[in-house]
């Protein structure tokens, strides 16, 4: 069997790297009130207090970004985006715990996107309500269903890179349980890679992300990369395959999870200005991108070192 897919983790990075053609894609009317010549900046660290302060327990895949419209009406808004992966009742309430106080916080406007990338084609929710004694509060929000957006988009010919990300997210769903359909959709979506005529940068972050979210066992994984070696010497492209370049890509995924653990003990630093004896060395010892996000929100939210402790 493969292992658990991190969707968290991918989309994050996905987010972040490939904002605008998500937003093309999935909130168009959205993306063109942006002002993206004037530039974006992503406000993770002013998202975490925000949940920390609020006590709204563990942050999902959440960006928020501060942009600058285009109509020029206000100079400065906040996104907030989040990226549900799974039905959650709770979801509306908790984006407009955030959005009531990102908007009290800073003083900006914003707007809370949702894009809602489950299975679950029934679930849908688009707003929060709550009525008493004749005071009312209606909160709406925009969402994309991506299992709708498959029906209206050719994910899989899209010029839109954002389309490969989604359309890899929809096949580890889709062919969780069938290791052949796994493979057939890893290679389809890489291959795609080529056949946009994309820049090297942009080929290898992609198949970073399609690698991320289509985990193979390493018998499939063999196989895989065998037919990538032998389709990008047959096109004299060679952006993936080099024994130098996958070197590389792994050592920087160890870097990154090293500074991730450095950045977990540095927060607990802090907030509790002591890490008890052998508590960093155990935080050293654990890797995997989606249990050290866990282990951040952890000492961004945890009430003392002892109840971070326990979650260790």
């Amino acid at each position: 069997m493969s292992e658990p897919t991190d969707f968290d983790g991918a989309w994050k990075e996905a987010l972040e790297g490939y904002l605008r053609p998500f937003l093309e894609l999935c909130f168009p009317n959205v993306s063109e009130q942006v002002d993206w010549a004037a530039g974006i900046t992503f406000l993770d660290k002013e998202l975490q207090e925000v949940v920390r302060d609020a006590d709204l327990g563990k942050q999902r895949v959440d960006k928020l970004v501060r942009v600058r419209r285009v109509d020029g009406e206000e100079e400065w808004v906040l996104l907030h985006i989040e990226v549900q992966a799974q039905p959650d009742e709770d979801l509306p309430l908790r984006l407009y715990q955030y959005h009531h106080r990102l908007v009290d916080r800073y003083g900006q406007r914003c707007a809370t996107l949702v894009i809602l990338a489950d299975e679950v084609e029934s679930w849908h929710p688009r707003r929060f309500e709550s009525e008493l004694w004749g005071c009312r509060i209606a909160f709406e929000f925009p969402t994309c269903k991506l299992v709708e957006l498959a029906g209206r988009v050719d994910l899989q010919n899209s010029p839109n890179l954002a389309a490969v990300v989604i359309a890899a997210h929809l096949a580890a769903q889709r062919a969780r349980g069938d290791i052949e359909a796994r493979l057939e959709w890893k290679w389809k979506l890489t291959r795609r890679l080529y056949e946009l005529g994309l820049g090297k940068k942009d080929v290898q972050e992609l198949f970073r992300l399609i690698d991320w979210l289509i985990r193979l066992p390493d018998e499939k994984e063999v196989e895989f990369r065998q037919k990538v070696t032998e389709y990008e010497k047959s096109n004299t492209m060679p952006h993936i395959t080099s024994i130098e370049r996958l070197s590389r890509q792994e050592g920087r995924q160890e870097g990154r999870q090293e500074g991730r653990q450095e950045d977990i003990i540095k927060l607990l630093q802090l907030r509790f200005q002591r890490v008890p004896g052998g508590l960093d060395e155990a935080i050293r010892e654990v890797d995997g991108d989606l249990q050290l996000d866990r282990l951040f929100e952890a000492a961004a939210t945890c009430s003392d070192i002892e109840s971070f402790a326990a979650r260790l």
